[in-house]
């Protein structure tokens, strides 16, 4: 399993997504285990700003030479801001799926949220059976 990029300061769900708080805003993305299994990503549909999420709401779509996926919030919130530079560059999310390849950033978010998901070594024992 060494072969997945799991950083430690970052919260992760059983659909692999991933999240950080940077300021007021909770960052959201896909893992490196999620890009690895679905291929290149070929498109990315975000959602709009100012969308209201539930957490675990699917909330955008990814589109791979393999398969498309929906994306499901980690936490509940407002969409502050969408990563628009993966309309023509849906590549970053395989490329730096933890930087450049960044989906979503949500306001408004509920803190206490961040208790009900996996931290990186729970993460790396939920993919290590077979998720």
């Amino acid at each position: 399993m060494d072969q997945y990029n799991i950083p430690e300061e970052l919260k992760y769900t059983k659909e692999h997504e991933w999240v950080r708080i940077e300021a007021s805003l909770a960052v959201v993305g896909i893992t490196d285990y999620a890009q690895q299994q679905m291929g290149d990503i070929t498109f990315v549909d975000l959602p709009e700003v100012g969308r209201r999420v539930a957490q675990m709401e699917e909330f955008c779509t990814l589109e791979s030479v393999k398969v498309a996926a929906d994306v499901y919030s980690p936490l509940s919130g407002v969409v502050a801001e969408i990563n628009s530079a993966l309309e023509d560059h849906p590549e970053f999310v395989n490329q730096d799926c933890y930087g450049q390849g960044w989906l979503v950033k949500l306001q408004d978010f509920d803190p206490a949220e961040l208790n009900e998901l996996m931290d990186a070594a729970a993460y790396l024992t939920f993919i290590s059976q077979g998720a």
